[in-house]
Order: structure tokens, then C-alpha cells, then sequence
């Protein structure tokens, strides 16, 4: 390898190596994504400089045409022929400074990329399975005033929250109040998750008469006095109940989480 191609080789890859420390860097301290992607593209950019350079190295560039004899050759030139392969040694020998340089600029690259792993951001856990609720926490409103027995009049609703959790959007449940006698109740209350089961959108209209609560981005229906059932719509199983009871203070709970995952990330339920 001629001596300017190694020195070309060996500045591209430590022009790697820098870039590729420097996306690290600005990644931690949350430098903007320009800075981020301009210094991949100069890692990029040193490993192509340098595969030329080595390339130019390995590859040789020389032109040679050799006669081809008449065959068979004689017994002399093939005895010669076959002691000198024998005899012959080729010795192949590498940049040490440049393997070793490369192993870096490989090694700081692939450190460089795990870095972004870190945005996929904090693993789901349960939290597709399960909500905010729990037994014993008590329904509030959005403002946080807690929601008693006797507050809300007969075929009206309103939006709670758990107690500590306002505004959680897994957690947003319907709060209605039917008629005596209507449905399976407590004390005239029924509660229902807010998160359409079509496409997860929030089930925010009441319609009093009818006793439905309906979905106003695709026009799903659910029947609030049988369990939110589907009546019409795309949405393909009901709305989760949450299970309800009234303290020793008058005030409303919940006797635990909804029975089934609520919205629509589980496609398989009938």
C-alpha cells in the first residue's frame, strides 16, 4: 500500500471514530437531531474514504498479459514449473496501525448505534391490561371534587377519574345515573370506560332518552341499561363496566380495575 493511500485510510477512519463519539455525545445531551445526523453522516462518510483507500490497497491496479504456450508443455519447463511453486513463498502481510484503527472505528460505530434504543421509550408493562383503578378508589371529576351518591340527577353523565389520577387517559370513565330500576345498578349508577372499542376514541355522547352512549367518530352505539353492548357501529365488543360501590361516606368507588382490557388492543374478543 503506497504511503499517502495509508495516511488517507487512517485519517478517514479516525474521522469516523471522532464523528461517531460525537453522536454520542450530542445524543446525552439532547443536542437537535441536525447535529445528530450530521455527524452519522460524517462517520458514513470516513468508513467510504477509507474502504477506497484500502480497496486501492488490496486491489492491485497493474496489467499483465502473459503468453499462453502451445500445450502440452515440454517435461522440462513443467518440472521447472512445479519447483518453483513448491519453493515459492508469498508472504502477505497488513497494516497493523490500520486494522487496529479500524476495529475501533467499527467498534465506536456500533456503540453509536445502540444509543438510540433509548427513545423507544419506557416499556408499556401492564399497561395494557389494566388501569388506574382500583378497589376502594374513589370517582372525581375533572375539577377534583369527589363525585357523592346524590349528585348527579337521572339520566344525566358526566366524565371521572380515579382519585389521583385525573386526566389519566386509559382511566377515563363515563359516570351515569339511570332511573330506579333500570339495569343492573348501584344506587341508580353505572360507569363505563370512556375508550371507544372500535378505534380507542373517547365514547362522549349520552343520549338520555334512549339510554345509549355513542361514539361520534365512527357512530358506534352501546347500550348502557345491557352491560354496553354494541348496538350498531364498527365497534365488535362492549364497553367495559367498572364495577361500582358507594362508601360509608356517600361517596362513589370502585370495587376494583374493569373486568376486561379496555379499548381496542385486543382485536381477538368477541
Amino acid at each position: 500500500m503506497k504511503r499517502h493511500e495509508e495516511w488517507v485510510t487512517a485519517i478517514a477512519l479516525g474521522v469516523a471514530i471522532l464523528a461517531s463519539f460525537g453522536f454520542m455525545f450530542s445524543y446525552v445531551v439532547h443536542a437537535s437531531t441536525q447535529i445528530e445526523g450530521m455527524a452519522l453522516a460524517i462517520a458514513i462518510f470516513g468508513f467510504v474514504i477509507a474502504a477506497l483507500g484500502w480497496s486501492s490497497w488490496m486491489i492491485k491496479r497493474d496489467q499483465v498479459v502473459d503468453r499462453i504456450d502451445e500445450y502440452p508443455s515440454d517435461e522440462t519447463d513443467r518440472r521447472l514449473a512445479c519447483s518453483e511453486l513448491q519453493q515459492t513463498q508469498v508472504d502477505v502481510s497488513r497494516s497493523g496501525v490500520l486494522t487496529k484503527l479500524l476495529s475501533v472505528a467499527l467498534g465506536a460505530f456500533g456503540l453509536a448505534a445502540l444509543f438510540p434504543f433509548r427513545s423507544w421509550g419506557p416499556a408499556p408493562g401492564k399497561t395494557l391490561f389494566s388501569t388506574k383503578w382500583k378497589t376502594g378508589t374513589r370517582l372525581v371529576r375533572s375539577n377534583g371534587n369527589l363525585v357523592t351518591k346524590d349528585e348527579l340527577n337521572v339520566d344525566s353523565a358526566v366524565t371521572v377519574f380515579p382519585e389521583g389520577a385525573i386526566g389519566d387517559a386509559a382511566s377515563q370513565t363515563v359516570l351515569i345515573r339511570l332511573p330506579d330500576g333500570l339495569g343492573a345498578t348501584v344506587h341508580g349508577y353505572v360507569a363505563y370506560s370512556k375508550v371507544c372499542t372500535h378505534a380507542g376514541c373517547p365514547v362522549a355522547l349520552y343520549r338520555a332518552a334512549a339510554h345509549q352512549l355513542l361514539c361520534p367518530c365512527h357512530q358506534s352505539i352501546f347500550d348502557v341499561v345491557d352491560a354496553g353492548k354494541v348496538l350498531s357501529g364498527p365497534a365488535d365488543h362492549a364497553l367495559p363496566q367498572l364495577p361500582l360501590e358507594i362508601d360509608s361516606h356517600g361517596f362513589l368507588c370502585a370495587v376494583g380495575d374493569y373486568p376486561v382490557p379496555i379499548g381496542p388492543g385486543f382485536w381477538e374478543r368477541g
